[in-house]
């Protein structure tokens, strides 16, 4: 099994680390120990977040990166080795939503958010693997909820975070099957408060909203950590993330029913017009950075996962009993009472 060091022992590189999970994983990590590698494309958001870090104790190094561009992600792992002289855990994270029919969608702005997704996973994990190989490490992906399942009016995002996760799985095995000593985890939060939506683009008449349930950055911070320092596959952050997961698998008619009756109306808001000069951070950043939160949402914003926490602590028979119970209860709202009549 490969050893992973104490996070107050590594050397950690982040992308998209001036928003959001990035920015509150840094903030944390920073916190713990750990020197950082900043990586976003807003240089002047990363040097006065890496001037907040070192200004706390923590050792940071600032560094300008388009992740959709291969040759400057190779260019910031060359630098967190000059400066540190290794890499412990390299945490892919940097991504960008668009809110829209597919077919209302321009190709450009399809391509472009793969470029980030997708393209930005695949060119930070094989940077990593080249540079980890020989002391190991953690590798650690950013997937979704939509890594399992699709969602409407958010296509080319559930694409690209399906596209991740088949990455990640199959580098994972060569990972394995070389006997390189780099652990491959996939994070698939749920709904998220972070800056997703402001920075998303929006090809809907009304202003995007994340549906509930939502929860807490820092939950996701706390399975990123907790993946840098124990090897594990995969780490549902929220129990609505587990959940749309299995019911995904078990009863996927039922849930394209779900998504056509409640998705389109839940993810935009039904009294607030998007501006048409709205601003977002497709193509570049759009003055939002070093926020984790957005907050103003109308539904709660959930602190903790039971889930999530049992998850990461190795407690078995607890989180069957929990995933069981929340099955049973998902059956239960989709079937009919005994002797119901069907509907004409």
């Amino acid at each position: 099994m490969t050893r992973l060091k104490n996070l107050g022992a590594q050397v950690i590189v982040i992308t998209g680390a001036t928003s959001g999970i990035g920015l509150t994983t840094a903030r944390m990590a920073a916190s713990r120990g750990a020197s950082l590698v900043l990586a976003a494309r807003d240089s002047d958001a990363l040097d006065k977040l890496a001037d907040e870090l070192r200004a706390g104790g923590a050792q940071a190094l600032a560094v300008p990166t388009d992740v959709g561009v291969r040759e400057q992600v190779a260019a910031l792992g060359r630098a967190a080795v000059h400066r540190f002289g290794r890499i412990d855990t390299w945490i892919n994270n940097a991504g960008v939503s668009i809110f829209g029919r597919n077919q209302d969608v321009p190709l450009a702005d399809q391509e472009q958010l793969f470029q980030t997704n997708f393209w930005g996973v695949v060119h930070g994990s094989l940077t990593a693997l080249e540079l980890m190989a020989a002391n190991g490490g953690a590798l650690i992906n950013l997937g979704s909820e939509l890594s399992d399942v699709a969602v409407p009016l958010q296509g080319m995002y559930s694409a690209s975070k399906h596209a991740v996760k088949g990455f990640t799985d199959s580098l994972r095995m060569e990972i394995e099957k070389d006997k390189v000593p780099i652990s491959v985890t996939l994070i698939k939060p749920a709904g998220i408060d972070t800056m997703f939506v402001p920075h998303a683009r929006n090809y809907m008449k009304n202003e995007p909203e994340l549906p509930a349930p939502l929860y807490a950055p820092e939950l996701v911070a706390q399975a990123i950590l907790h993946a840098a320092e124990h090897p594990q596959r995969d780490i549902f952050v929220g129990g609505a993330s587990k959940m749309i997961s299995l019911e995904g698998r078990s009863m996927p008619r039922v849930l394209d029913k779900f998504m056509n009756a409640m998705m389109f109306r839940q993810q935009q808001k039904p009294h607030q017009r998007s501006a048409p000069d709205r601003s977002d951070a497709l193509y570049q950043p759009n003055d939002l950075e070093l926020r984790q939160r957005q907050g103003g949402h109308t539904s709660k914003v959930h602190e903790n996962s039971a889930y999530t926490y049992l998850t990461t602590r190795g407690k078995p028979l607890a989180l069957s009993l929990l995933v069981g119970g929340a099955l049973l209860a998902a059956w239960k709202l989709t079937t009919p009472p005994t002797g119901a009549r069907r509907q004409p």
